[in-house]
């Protein structure tokens, strides 16, 4: 959420932020409406002062034996506008919230400008790609030809954008997210946590899936929503809260299924496991103090960058430009993995810093000792990693030309020693 009061510090600031994202520029109306609910704020006072004020005058004259009727007739006129002025300042407050609420986040002086990803910047690339001695397949074919993944008993369950995984595909996906969690909790000191797979509306809105970004979630008959990451649950755990400044930063990881509608994607990755209505995922959230989220946030992308490189996966870190980066974002990373099946490097991880923009919208906050004010915290969410994603991966990287997939060695404790994965296996 953007704070009213920087807006009206620096209206300048304000539009030059909406229009790196490329967003026309709307000070000026906001200010407006702000100043329209500000007069009427003052109204409302001042009628309500005067109010009280009469009523002491009133008081006084009948003590004293004065004729009070004209004060009576000026606080019935009080009485008679101040309905109408609250229901248009609450009016006015709800459209300038609602406008405030459509607004994305102000992109990092660091972030670059761009329309797409196009202009996304390489911060580095890691690992060495596999030269095959064959001709490397996508991973639909080598799950097929293993017989372990069936796209069409999905389909028939389910329709598309759904997968069915047998044997040690299903398997290895199960080690996939045990390996990651490991990492998290073992090493950088995340919390494993399960949280709800279902919402309230409110806690979509307080990470910024709601109002704007409805029609890519799913949404129950009775009013629940499924949850499209575990970013949702887990950043809301601090929402309405004041916390303790020494008990920052608060680090969550948790293993959860993910839904979306993916109604923005038509036509894209339609073949395979990229791009799928349901998916499982290992996520990230931190709860920050402002001055330590920039930290944190290189912090977090390494995290999800160590499960790669004990996967032996190459990949490389992309800054997203103002034009890719997410609606609650300031500054994003992705990792992309790279797969020789297509030949390309594809995402596989997004790790976000939010400053204290769902901070606002849930009202988490936190206070130092001795300190009179409270201040918001700042949210960061990375994934780490998308399973299914990984598992792609392995499938494209590991696979071998008789049609088996090598198992990365760090994998293989998690899967009883399993080295190769075999047709039908």
């Amino acid at each position: 959420m953007i704070d009213i009061k920087q807006l009206r510090d620096d209206p300048a600031a304000f539009d030059r932020a909406l229009q790196r994202r490329g967003i026309e520029a709307s000070s000026s109306r906001l200010l407006a409406m702000d100043a329209k609910r500000r007069q009427v704020q003052t109204e409302l006072q001042t009628l309500q002062a005067r109010r009280n004020e009469a009523s002491k005058e009133i008081g006084k004259l009948k003590r004293d034996g004065g004729d009070a009727d004209a004060l009576v007739a000026e606080i019935a006129r009080i009485k008679d506008r101040v309905p109408a002025l609250e229901s248009e300042e609450k009016a006015l407050g709800e459209e300038l919230e609602a406008l405030l609420a459509g607004l994305p986040n102000a992109p990092a002086a660091d972030v670059p400008d761009g329309k797409d990803e196009a202009a996304n910047a390489c911060v580095r690339t890691v690992g060495e790609r596999r030269n095959f001695p064959f001709q490397p397949k996508e991973h639909f074919d080598v799950g097929e030809r293993l017989g372990l993944m069936d796209f069409e008993a999905a389909a028939k369950l389910s329709g598309s954008r759904f997968v069915v995984l047998r044997g040690s595909l299903a398997r290895l996906e199960r080690a996939l997210a045990a390996f990651m969690l490991d990492i998290h909790t073992g090493e950088f000191g995340y919390t494993e946590t399960a949280p709800p797979l279902l919402v309230r509306d409110h806690v979509l809105f307080g990470t910024g899936q709601l109002p704007k970004f409805a029609e890519d979630q799913f949404r129950t008959t009775d009013g629940f929503w499924l949850i499209p990451t575990a970013e949702v649950p887990l950043t809301n755990l601090v929402a309405d809260r004041i916390l303790d400044e020494k008990d920052l930063p608060l680090r969550f990881t948790a293993y959860t299924p993910c839904f979306r509608s993916e109604a923005g994607a038509a036509g894209k990755d339609t073949r395979g496991m990229l791009r799928q209505h349901q998916f499982n995922k290992v996520e990230m959230v931190s709860i920050a103090h402002p001055e330590k989220s920039e930290e944190e946030h290189e912090r977090m992308t390494m995290a999800a960058e160590t499960v790669l490189q004990r996967l032996g996966l190459p990949y490389r870190v992309m800054l997203l430009c103002t034009g890719d980066m997410g609606f609650a974002a300031k500054k994003t990373y992705d990792i992309e993995v790279w797969l020789p099946g297509q030949g390309r490097y594809r995402e596989i991880s997004s790790c976000s810093n939010c400053g204290d923009f769902q901070a606002r919208r849930m009202k988490a906050r936190f206070k130092g000792q001795g300190d009179k004010q409270t201040r918001f915290v700042h949210t960061l969410n990375g994934s780490g990693l998308a399973v299914g994603r990984t598992l792609i991966a392995i499938l494209e990287n590991y696979q071998r030309e008789d049609g088996s997939v090598a198992v990365p060695p760090a994998l293989r404790p998690y899967l009883g020693g399993l080295e190769i994965i075999c047709a039908n296996g």
